[in-house]
């Protein structure tokens, strides 16, 4: 993991807008294909008007298909929370199911309070969700594939190791970004970049809303209001290219 980890303001800045305005703003940069670093439609937000979550990856795989030589359904967790204290505040856990398809939920309501207890801001899981009115009064923010009743033989067969959810892969230490538009990786390079950049992305998005807001748009107005905001994304385009560069 990188040790550029970003400030309480610059996490405060990516939370205030949605996963789709950062997807936007890394395509900016350049830095990666533009058909990369997000998930697919596999996974759904099971709390979709919950703001967006933003943290480091704290990863471990899942399975729960039959029972494991030894341990219990929750015998996992306390090495998992002991180990997630080495990656910086706020985390998101990421679980991939290693069953295919998944035979059991990955979570519930005691999984989710232990989480929410030790620092966490959101779940993600290839798998499936449970306790789904218990976890909608946590105000924790997860996703999933599915959502299945019971918890099967759950365990965690492999901790801090690179995953993969919803065609995204993750690393630990990962930056994620994630509302009900679905989930983003930041690249750690760019990430400070990303932050600064946001709320003059959304601007210039704005000239095109604040015109058609108006009383009697036109086809002219409205070619004009567009070409004004591709200057401005322009501008920031070369804005993005500077402070990459200007990186050591």
């Amino acid at each position: 993991m990188t040790s550029e980890i970003l400030d309480a303001a610059q996490l405060a800045k990516l939370q205030k807008v949605d996963s789709a305005t950062i997807a936007n703003v890394i395509e900016l940069f350049d830095f990666r294909s533009y058909v990369a670093g997000y998930s697919n439609l596999s996974l759904k937000a099971i709390y979709p008007k919950l703001p967006p979550a933003v943290g480091y990856a704290v990863t471990a795989t899942f399975r729960a298909a039959y029972p494991a030589e030894s341990g219990d359904s929750y015998g996992g967790m306390p090495e998992l929370i002991a180990q997630a204290m080495a990656t910086p505040a706020p985390r998101i856990v990421v679980f991939q199911d290693l069953d295919d398809p998944p035979c059991a939920a990955t979570y519930g309501e005691i999984m989710v309070t232990t989480f929410q207890k030790f620092g966490f801001s959101g779940l993600i899981t290839s798998g499936a969700a449970r306790d789904i009115e218990q976890v909608d009064r946590l105000h924790f923010p997860c996703w999933a594939s599915s959502v299945i009743v019971s918890h099967g033989y759950c365990r965690f067969p492999d901790v801090n190791v690179a995953v993969t959810v919803g065609g995204l892969q993750v690393k630990p230490g990962d930056l994620l970004h994630a509302d009900a538009n679905g989930i983003v990786n930041i690249p750690h390079q760019i990430a400070a970049a990303v932050a600064e950049l946001c709320e003059l992305y959304i601007q210039a998005e704005e000239i095109i809303l604040q015109y058609l807001r108006g009383s009697q748009p036109t086809v002219a107005g409205y070619r004009e209001a567009v070409l004004k905001a591709k200057q401005c994304m322009a501008e920031l385009k070369k804005r993005a290219r500077l402070l990459l560069e200007s990186k050591p």
